[in-house]
């Protein structure tokens, strides 16, 4: 056992060289995010200055129009002829002050997909036409089909249909039905089930 002296000498001792290392990294991320700060807020020139609140106005429009992926708000900014590098700072921008939030947006998106009654094909294809991206689109339609979100929608679908064909033949009631979940993005084994529980059953 050591005594108190011994113990409080060892306080001034180097680093361990993981410790060196672990502390290094971190002023190293310190000063590439002060860099990084410097470099968007201060060490801009007029005219750069000028072009970033353009974009940033040009960005806000767009979401106030309608709510939007990273991605998705991105390419349109470039269609508008704002320099790529001078979109992703204001992207990164908007994604720091809470105005862009790609995992909010996706969830959204899903409730709306669900709420027009679209397959899980349906809504994977919405998210990648939205700009999702692909891992975050598929671990949420992945949760989805785990609730029966689909089966839920596919079956609202199959009364939709119904109350709509209600007293026509049974291979019209089929054909409307097939035509709509085909265009909702439902599985065929899917529509085939909601056809025999809510047509014939």
């Amino acid at each position: 056992m050591i005594s108190a002296d011994e113990f409080l000498s060892t306080m001034h001792e180097p680093l361990l060289p993981h410790a060196q290392t672990q502390a290094q990294q971190r002023v190293e991320l310190q000063s590439v995010q002060q860099s990084s700060d410097k470099r968007l807020f201060e060490e801009r020139t007029s005219d750069e200055q000028q072009r970033f609140e353009l974009c940033k106005e040009a960005a806000l429009r767009s979401l106030d129009a309608a709510p939007r992926s990273s991605s998705d708000l991105a390419k349109r900014l470039i269609r508008k002829d704002f320099e790529e590098n001078l979109v992703e700072d204001v992207i990164h921008r908007l994604q720091e002050l809470g105005l862009l939030n790609d995992e909010e947006y996706a969830h959204s998106l899903l409730r709306y997909c669900l709420q027009r009654d679209m397959g899980a094909r349906g809504v994977s294809m919405e998210m990648s036409r939205k700009g999702v991206d692909a891992d975050l689109a598929a671990e949420l339609i992945e949760q989805a089909s785990q609730k029966g979100n689909f089966v839920e929608s596919a079956y609202a679908l199959g009364r939709t249909v119904e109350r709509r064909t209600h007293g026509m033949e049974r291979k019209v009631q089929m054909r409307r039905l097939w035509s709509a979940g085909a265009r909702k993005g439902h599985s065929p084994d899917m529509l085939r089930q909601v056809f025999a529980d809510v047509f014939c059953g």
